[in-house]
This record gives C-alpha cells, sequence and structure tokens, in this order.
C-alpha cells in the first residue's frame, strides 16, 4: 500500500489514474496534479467513491521549486511523469531535491529542438544511485512494453539476439479526415523527423517515411508501415546481448499522410516561432490547438491496435524467430475507462512501472531502462491489468 504522485492529466494519465484505481491494495492513496487542477478535479469526481483515495493539486511542471513543494507537502513513494516530454528534467530534479523516486513514459526532448535522446536523463545516474533512488525510464508501451518484450525473449528464449524489429500498428478510425491519438505536438514532430534505425553499434539515418513496408498484422490484416526514429532503439542496442540491428515501424493511413504533406509544405509543422500580428507564435503549437483533442476520439474510434516485436537470434547455436505482441480494441478500452487503445495501451504500463517500483519489485538506485529489470512481474502484470500478450515461434519476417 503506498502513495503516488501522478503528474498530468491527460489522456494517458486518465487511463493511468483509472488503472491505479482499479489497483487499490497497490495505490492506497494518489495525488493527481496538473497545470489545470480544473482537469485533476472532473478526474477526481468520476473516481470518487472506490478505495484509493485522491487528492488533486495544481502544480507548473516546469518549476522545480512548485514541484519540490508538492512532493514535499504529499510525500508519495513514487512519482509518475505523464506531464510533457520537455518536463522530464525539471520533475526528475525535483525528485532528487526530495529524494523520491520517479517512472516516466518518454525520453526528454529540448522545447525548441526535435529530438529526442536518452543522453540528458542518463547523466542523472550517479546523482540518483547516491540518492538511494530509482528511476526509471520509458515505462509506456513502446518505449516501454517493447523493452519488456525484448528483455523476457533474452531471458527466456535467446542467448543473443541480433534483429529486432518493433512493429506499431493502428488500425483505428476516428472518422476524423487528420487527428492525432495522443498529443499532436509531439505526434508530429516525431513522425516529420528523419527516421533512423540502429545496425552495428551505430545510426543509419533515412529520410522521413523514405522507407515503407506492408506487414500482415495477427487480427488485422495488411497495412502499410514506415520506418521512423523511436527512443528505445537507443537503449536496446545498448542493453541487449548480441544486437546488429533494430528497427521501428509504424502504420500510417494514406488520408493521415496526405494531410501531414500538405502541412509541411504550408509550414504548419514548423517548430521555429514566427510572428503573427504583433505576437510569436509556434505554428506547430497553433495547428495542435486547432487540431481535435485526442481525449475526444474515444467514442468516435473502432477497430484495433497490434504492439509487438519480432526477434531474431539465437538458441543453443540455432537459429531462432520469435515474436509476441498485444491486440488492443479501441471499443473495449472506451467501454472500461473512457479512452481509446493509444491512450489505453501507454497508461496501463505506466501503472503497472509505478507499481513495481513502489512495491520494490524493481528497487535499483540509479536511472535505468525498463529492459534492465526482470521482465517476468511487468509480463504477468500486463496480462492482469488489461494488456494480455500473445507470442508466436514462426511469425512472418520483415525485408
Amino acid at each position: 500500500m503506498g502513495k503516488a504522485l501522478i503528474i498530468g492529466c491527460g489522456g494517458v494519465a486518465s487511463v493511468a489514474i483509472h488503472k491505479c484505481c482499479q489497483n487499490s491494495e497497490v495505490f492506497s492513496e494518489i495525488c493527481i496534479a496538473s497545470r489545470t487542477k480544473s482537469k485533476c478535479d472532473a478526474l477526481k469526481a468520476k473516481l470518487d467513491g472506490g478505495a484509493t483515495k485522491i487528492t488533486t493539486a495544481q502544480v507548473n511542471a516546469d518549476n522545480v521549486d512548485e514541484l519540490i513543494a508538492i512532493i514535499e507537502a504529499f510525500k508519495p513513494d513514487v512519482v509518475l511523469n505523464l506531464a510533457l516530454p520537455y518536463q522530464d528534467l525539471t520533475i526528475m530534479d525535483a525528485c532528487l531535491a526530495t529524494k523520491t523516486n520517479y517512472v516516466d513514459t518518454a525520453n526528454y526532448e529540448p522545447e525548441d529542438t526535435a529530438k529526442f535522446e536518452y543522453k540528458w536523463q542518463w547523466e542523472y545516474r550517479e546523482r540518483f544511485e547516491k540518492a538511494g533512488i530509482t528511476a526509471l525510464l520509458g515505462s509506456g508501451f513502446d518505449p516501454g512494453v517493447t523493452g519488456v518484450f525484448s528483455a523476457y525473449a533474452m531471458k527466456h528464449h535467446f542467448d543473443e539476439i541480433n534483429y529486432i524489429d518493433i512493429l506499431d500498428c493502428n488500425a483505428g478510425d476516428h472518422g476524423y479526415p487528420f487527428a492525432t491519438n495522443f498529443n499532436p505536438e509531439i505526434n508530429i514532430r516525431e513522425v516529420s523527423a528523419n527516421g533512423s534505425y540502429w545496425e552495428q553499434g551505430k545510426w543509419v539515418e533515412t529520410k522521413p517515411m523514405e522507407i515503407k513496408r506492408v506487414y500482415n498484422f495477427p487480427e488485422i490484416g495488411p497495412k502499410d508501415m514506415y520506418l521512423l526514429h523511436h527512443e528505445e532503439l537507443e537503449s536496446l542496442g545498448l542493453n541487449i546481448k548480441g544486437i546488429k540491428r533494430i528497427r521501428f515501424f509504424m502504420t500510417f493511413g494514406e488520408s493521415y499522410l496526405t494531410h501531414l504533406k500538405c502541412l509541411e509544405n504550408v509550414g504548419m509543422t514548423s517548430i521555429e516561432p514566427i510572428e503573427y500580428e504583433g505576437k510569436q507564435i509556434v505554428p506547430l503549437q497553433f495547428l495542435a490547438a486547432v487540431l481535435p483533442d485526442p481525449s475526444t476520439l474515444g467514442p468516435r474510434t473502432k477497430g484495433k491496435t497490434n504492439i509487438g516485436c519480432i526477434f531474431q537470434g539465437k538458441k543453443d547455436g540455432k537459429d531462432k524467430t520469435y515474436y509476441v505482441y498485444n491486440v488492443c480494441d479501441h471499443e473495449e478500452c472506451y467501454k472500461e475507462v473512457g479512452s481509446q487503445a493509444i491512450s489505453y495501451t501507454t497508461g496501463v504500463p505506466a501503472m503497472i512501472g509505478a507499481m513495481m517500483v513502489m512495491t520494490g519489485e524493481w528497487n535499483k538506485p540509479g536511472v535505468y531502462n525498463i529492459e534492465e529489470f526482470d521482465p517476468d512481474p511487468f509480463m504477468a502484470a500486463l496480462n492482469k491489468w488489461g494488456l494480455p500478450w500473445q507470442e508466436s515461434f514462426a511469425p512472418e519476417l520483415v525485408d
């Protein structure tokens, strides 16, 4: 039984908070804090009455002093960071100052540069170790469950893993001509950046959407997918034995890509400020403000997601392949927690990661990526809390 401070109150946070309340044996008390307290209060009103005690607070996650004050007032066992990736470091600073365990779902990226990597957070390793606290990085789905899948495959099925292909398929349909399934600013920055993959110990860079494959996803069927850069490639390349290449693919429909290209062509995806009527505005931030709010997509979205990893490597000197994945249904997620599957597949692992750290199941002072811990209790929790996984030992491979 413990206390968790949850920073953020968007779609992913809503799912994680619902799941914390379902898991009241572990989460006896939670505090929901965000810049807009009214959002926290509205969610509290929906969930009040259960065994988990809920309080709310206003906090600016860019302000370390405000964060320290709320941590010192609430005294949580763990801080679950579900705010924006730009705010990871300020929240880590506050956790260091108060000697509080830290969990997030996405790595830090500077607000003025569309580049995300782990170097900034890895620099905290020694300080967290000396403070005797744990920082668990990337406890979403990808990154997150994909790292747990990799650690599980390494532990149970391989002596060495040479190739990993991470496949993220969203076959959901929300009915809009163009909308993003999570924070529009983060989503569009990710998709419009150059792609890259990890091969022979170095990055190979590609142009945005340059590499396309078609894959026949279980329970969904054939879908176009494109190679993107993704943060877990960086840590898996260091932490999984025998790696020669890791790639990340995500599916996109033609309508999404056509709209995105038009927006890029007219400068609406730029993060460079421009002057408009005497004010400095960032085009991408303005675009995010006029697009549908991802948190409203739940009741409209039908279909399924399939996210998993295909591994190729060796066991007892013989070649082996292994595919482990989760299929999630948008409508079922909405019935359970009022959210579509994109938020669900991130929010459930966020709760599980916080649980692993808070209960001491994962207890190792320092800063760690999720694949550096024993995957077995996390894999069991996925089955228990709504993200059951399936496996195949003869999967279709990606060329």
